[in-house]
């Protein structure tokens, strides 16, 4: 039995056909994949493959590089919550991180030339792409971030680590932060484009996370790496102006996929609590849990009608970052909310890998952290509440 839902209206006839091609995608080529994957630590390349030539990447992007040429972040949002509905977060991270955190930049900064090199094959599934800003001493403040590239002639000299990056042991193509001004502050960076095969770059991991062991998450190492100008994105020393500007959609990101996922996670406890008796009645039978979960369905509601507005907002360039920190810290701590309520409405089972709230619980931890923790979150929005 599912929970109540009121109706959403955000979505057209053609989003919800688009959809629909997005769900027989899932359940057919993802879904039966999901405990292969999390054994081996990583998805097969394939699978892009496949995303690409159901025009499921790229949505926005321009016809001439085999994008959709449609802007309008709904489409995007369905993605991610298709494979949520599935419990497929590690792959939230990898096809919609690669829709949502890595081409939205080759659209806005990249040339036609780089466009060609970088932006086609993504689109294709030919190529993955990742992007790299958090370092060992700097997550959520970026303007800490050590990394350099020293110009050099033609090009720069890229020197420094980077952590905890998604998709970093398969990506080929990789944005990375770095510093090219260090005397100018969150001034003086970049975004330089690494290519899987430059002599200095090494990729450590993956790492041996709690959680969304499909989800291959790398250290990144380089050492006197050479990259030429032409890698660069955009203009010098604006990298900082760049990652504001598309942190706010990373965040909606996040939080449509905790959205999604939460919902998963109630239905869940839902099913079993109208299935487990305990003292002969059935779980959902006793008032105190007919309560919690009363309350957790009015919170999802509530929820869903806010991250509806951000889709929206988002759909017509109107999400601001400040509206995207509320939803992202809001989202993410509620969701991690109802799954300890549904692992506690599991009982003994929901402390187990082989119940399906077993796994969400480990997963779903880290969502108040990456993208900007909550208290960074609540910073950012506090800041412009001091203004």
């Amino acid at each position: 039995m599912a929970s109540v839902t009121l109706e959403r209206r955000i979505f057209d006839a053609e989003h919800e056909a688009f959809r629909e091609t997005v769900r027989r995608f899932v359940d057919t080529d993802i879904a039966p994949q999901l405990d292969a994957w999390a054994r081996a630590g990583r998805v097969d390349r394939d699978i892009y493959r496949k995303a690409g030539k159901l025009g499921l990447l790229g949505v926005s992007a321009p016809e001439r590089f085999g994008g959709g040429g449609v802007v309008d972040y709904r489409f995007s949002a369905i993605v991610t919550e298709e494979l949520a509905r599935v419990g497929a977060q590690a792959l939230v991270m990898n096809l919609s991180g690669v829709n949502d955190l890595v081409i939205p930049y080759f659209e806005t900064l990249g040339t036609d030339e780089q466009n060609q090199r970088w932006l086609v094959p993504l689109i294709a599934g030919d190529a993955i792409g990742a992007i790299a800003m958090t370092e060992p001493g700097a997550g959520s403040d970026l303007a800490a971030i050590t990394t350099t590239a020293t110009p050099n002639g033609d090009g720069f000299i890229l020197n420094g680590t980077k952590t905890f990056i998604s998709n970093g042991i398969i990506a080929d193509t990789i944005i990375v932060v770095a510093r090219t001004d260090p005397s100018a502050g969150r001034n003086g960076m970049s975004l330089l484009v690494v290519e899987s095969d430059m002599t200095g770059f090494t990729r450590l991991g993956p790492l041996d996370k709690v959680g969304l062991t499909a989800q291959d998450t790398a250290e990144l190492v380089f050492d006197n790496v050479y990259i030429p100008r032409a890698n660069l994105l955009g203009s010098e020393n604006q990298g900082f102006s760049y990652l504001r500007h598309n942190l706010a959609i990373e965040r909606l990101c996040i939080a449509v996929m905790s959205m999604a996922l939460m919902r998963r996670a109630f239905d869940l406890a839902l099913s079993h609590s109208m299935s487990r008796k305990a003292f002969g009645s059935r779980v959902i039978d006793f008032q105190a849990n007919r309560f919690y979960l009363a309350e957790l369905a009015t919170e999802i509601e509530v929820a869903q009608t806010f991250v509806d507005r951000c889709i929206v907002d988002a759909s017509t360039g109107a999400l601001d970052e400040v509206t995207a920190a509320m939803a992202k810290w809001w989202i993410t701590e509620l969701h991690l909310k109802v799954v300890h309520r549904a692992v506690q409405l599991h009982g003994g089972y929901g402390y187990t890998k082989e119940y399906e709230i077993g796994r969400a619980y480990l997963d779903s931890r880290v969502t108040t952290i990456f993208g900007g923790t909550t208290e960074i979150m609540k910073e950012i929005i506090g800041r412009r509440l001091a203004r």
